[in-house]
This record gives C-alpha cells, structure tokens and sequence, in this order.
C-alpha cells in the first residue's frame, strides 16, 4: 500500500459491534475504543476514549429501528467532527428508514430524505452503504455515497450450488430490475411477483407471473422484514411446481413474526448477509458475512483507489 499521511481508525455504533470487528481485521487495524455512558432516562453519550484529531475515520453501524441506532450514528458523527476528525465516514451496512423515499400518499415524510439531511447536517463527509432499498436515494445525499451492492457475495454462493433449471424471482414488481440483473449473471429465466397490499406488511393477493414448473427457483430482494411476502411467494411457487424455493435478502430485519414464518415455509433456504445481527438462529436461515466487502473497500477509500468493481448491478 502507498504510503498515506492521514491515519485510518474504525469505531463501531453498539448495533454493529460484531460486524465491525470483523472489518477491522480485514481491514487491518484495531477497533477504535468507543465508551458509551447512559442515563436513567434513557439518554446515552457516545465518547471517544482515543485521539481521532486529524485521521480518517470510519464509523460502522446499521442504522435499522428503533430511531437509537441512528441516533447514536449521528452522536458518533458529531462528536468526531468536534474531535477534529479530518475526514469522517457513515458506514452504513444498512441504511434505515429508505422504505419512506417517496411520498406515495398525501400528508406523509420522505423519511430517506431526511434522514440523509440529518447525517450530512452532523457531519459526515462520505457515506458507505449496500443495497439500497431504491437506487435514487443516492441523490438524496450532497456527499459522495459509495452504494455497494451484496451481489458481490450472493453470486458466488448461487453458483457453488450448481443448481439445475435455476429460474430468479422477484416477489414483487418493484424488484424486478434487482432479479434481472441476476438472472443475467447467473445466465437463468425470471419470474416475477404481482402482489397487492391491504395495508403495510399485509398481502391481499398475489399471482404469479411465469412458469415455474420443475425449476428451482432463487427468490432475490434487498430485505427480509415479516417475511410475509417471501414465505407468501415460495409457497406459491411451490404450488406451481416448483423443485425448490430458496430466498437471497440483503438485510435481514426478521420482525413480528417472522422466523416463525421461515420455519413453517416451503423456503428451504434463507440466504441473508450480517448487515443487521439476528435475534435468534435458524436451520433454514444462512448468514454471509459482508465483512470483507466493507473492509475491502474502505481500505480502497482511504488509498484513494477504484471500487468499481464492486457495483456490479
């Protein structure tokens, strides 16, 4: 590596503590010493218990709900800024909040919008992310966003699998881009899902468009939250005849009810990266650690080399 004059250090939000010391070997350095005091109400104050003034830093955490994972990202952001960090950078293995990009009813936030206003506004002067819930989110950021994408890591997996007559699916319409970028890769048909809600998080109907009759079929969309619509999807395709069902989600949100779901499924695999940790494990439930995609290019970041290889959709 050439030789740099600002220093690199990372330091974790509590959320991704697990995920962030596994960047930190990749990467190569220890992680940054962090000391969070909090009181009786509820109020924390993340404190730097090292020199920061002048380095480059990274701070890693997802900030998934509850509203104290990103609230403890924008104290770190801040409080390194007023530490003189010289440079000062989000990673965000997930960025929360992204489902609200848009107004798709009168009267309602563009809370992605937001959201990214408030981390530029605290203080961070590069974001680093994967699989946005919607591409255009970039453009909500006046600082450059490096948006990864887990393709990188799912594809391998696909592939060592060897599957015969691999169809992708995508469970819905909005994903559809997502699953023909992978059908492309893997060189395999598509099907898609038309779905229509009742209400957030609860499906009314769903029909299947395509032929799925003696394929196994590869589910692909950027989260998992109730897992209503995956286990809803697999089911069906199962119905149709389908060899197999297995899902690949980015960003593993598992809320309500949902392992429940995965274990009483026709799923016979959930393929999820460690962006978020889980509550709980799974037989049916794979994790691929994203450790050394971050690390890679974070250290590509701070050497000021390209990363291009790593946004293959």
């Amino acid at each position: 590596m050439p030789n740099v004059t600002t220093e690199a250090k990372i330091f974790a939000c509590g959320q991704s503590r697990e995920l962030a010391e596994k960047i930190a070997v990749t990467f190569g350095v220890p992680l940054g010493n962090v000391i969070t005091s909090t009181y009786s109400d509820g109020e924390f104050q993340p404190s730097y218990e090292e020199s920061i003034r002048g380095t480059r830093i990274f701070i890693i955490g997802s900030t998934h709900p509850g509203p104290e994972n990103l609230m403890e990202m924008l104290l770190m952001i801040d409080a390194a800024k007023r530490a003189s960090a010289r440079h000062i950078t989000a990673v965000l293995p997930y960025f929360g909040w992204a489902r609200q990009d848009r107004k798709d009813k009168p009267r309602v936030p563009i809370a992605a919008k937001l959201v990214a206003k408030m981390l530029e506004a605290a203080g961070a002067t590069r974001i680093i992310t994967m699989d946005l819930h919607a591409d255009q989110i970039q453009g909500f950021f006046e600082k450059p966003v490096d948006h990864l994408f887990a393709s990188t890591i799912f594809l391998p997996y696909l592939k060592s699998l060897a599957l015969d007559n691999l169809t992708i699916a995508s469970p819905d319409m909005g994903g559809s881009k997502r699953a023909y970028a992978y059908s492309k890769a893997l060189e395999s048909d598509v099907v898609i899902c038309y779905k229509q809600r009742a209400k957030a998080n609860v499906i009314s109907h769903m029909e299947l468009i395509g032929d799925v009759t003696g394929k196994n079929v590869v589910l692909v969309d950027d989260m998992v939250d109730t897992a209503g619509t995956l286990t809803k999807a697999a089911d069906l395709m199962m119905e149709k005849g389908a060899l197999s069902v297995r899902a690949i989600c980015t960003h593993p949100i598992l809320s309500g009810d949902a392992y429940n779901r995965i274990e009483n499924s026709k799923l016979q695999e959930l393929i999820i990266t460690d962006s978020i940790p889980l509550k709980q494990t799974s037989d049916k439930i794979r994790v691929l650690s994203c450790a050394d995609l971050f690390a890679e290019v974070m250290q590509n970041v701070h050497y000021n080399k390209s990363i291009s290889s790593k946004f293959l959709m």
